[in-house]
């Protein structure tokens, strides 16, 4: 089997208990899990209660299973987006409809989660940053650069106490590239690096999902970025262009095949996983293969063994050996 161990993210499986998703997923060939922070584990009894921590960490052994890493995608995008009411979906009940008071628990949670995670044993949290200038991603009404300057800068000062804190615990922030992120596409996030001065407390969780719809080759990405790939999403994306529909989504809800593509169970989609697995062979990557699985058109338990059989398969190690080795002569 290959070094890199093949997990699934817990989100999209919130409404099970941990106890039970462990036994489901250790079932199905999992080895692990990209925990969510807001679904399977409370970061702040993490850092105050030793007994809850203790409990979590026996939970997993039981199973066998281990933390890859941990997911804190939504307060992270209460850090840097501009308010409005879907960010109530991610914040407490008590404080909806207070924009100020939901970045700064944002602040306060991602900072706890780098705590949380170095009591875990976890080197990596996967998150989003947010964007305060997503809304301006078409140039009309008129975008100046100036105001896009002014959002990466505020990026950059709302991040970086957290940053700080991530470094004194000594872990690793691994954002998913993906749209209404401040870097949503290659030269977005080549512009996000450049203004945090290449910090090597934040890098890339790729996810090749969000690259393909949008034009970008993911091998390409990986290649380019190979320093900053922390953390890998194994995800796959169906292209469905037919002459009506747009790369936009049109406003229709994912899984309806109107759209002009889809998040599908590996393998049911465009993605060439070959191709990233090449290429994470040869930048030495040997960090999870972590399987997000979104299909709105299958069933999850179905799909969600499918795509490990899908990851292990495709989780091939590079050779030690040129091919033509054997043929040398004297």
């Amino acid at each position: 089997m290959s070094k890199r161990p093949v997990t699934i993210c817990s989100g999209q499986f919130g409404d099970l208990p941990l106890d039970v998703l462990c036994e489901k997923m250790h079932a199905l060939g999992y080895q692990g899990f990209e925990i969510a922070t807001q679904a399977h584990v409370d970061v702040y009894k993490v850092v105050s209660d030793e007994k809850y921590r203790e409990d979590f960490l026996a939970t997993l052994a039981k199973h066998d299973m281990i933390i890859g890493a941990l997911s804190a995608h939504l307060a992270g995008q209460c850090v840097g987006d501009n308010w409005d009411k879907r960010l109530d979906n991610f914040a407490p009940n008590a404080i909806a409809g207070q924009p100020e008071k939901i970045r700064e628990w944002a602040i306060d949670f991602m900072k706890t989660t780098a705590r949380a995670a170095q009591l875990l044993g976890v080197k990596v949290v996967t998150c989003f940053l947010g964007s305060p200038i997503w809304a301006m991603w078409y140039s009309f009404p008129q975008t100046t650069p100036e105001m896009v300057d002014e959002g990466f800068r505020k990026i950059k000062e709302l991040w970086t106490p957290i940053f700080d804190v991530y470094d004194e615990c000594g872990v690793k922030l691994a954002l998913e590239v993906h749209p209404t992120e401040i870097a949503f596409d290659y030269w977005s996030t080549k512009r996000l690096l450049e203004t945090i001065d290449y910090r090597p407390t934040l890098g890339l969780n790729f996810d090749p999902s969000h690259l393909l719809w949008q034009g970008v080759n993911p091998a390409v990405f990986l290649r380019d970025f190979a320093d900053r790939i922390y953390h890998v999403h194994m995800k796959d994306v169906k292209i469905n262009r037919d002459d009506r529909a747009g790369i936009l989504g049109s406003h229709i809800e994912f899984g309806d095949t109107r759209r002009g593509w889809n998040f599908v169970s590996l393998g049911h989609g465009d993605v060439d996983f070959d191709a990233i697995i090449r290429e994470l062979n040869q930048m030495g990557y040997h960090g999870p293969l972590c399987v997000e699985w979104e299909d709105s058109g299958m069933e999850r338990m179905f799909g969600a063994k499918e795509a490990c059989d899908f990851t292990h398969k495709v989780n091939f190690e590079p050779s030690d050996v040129a091919f033509d080795a054997a043929l040398k002569r004297d």
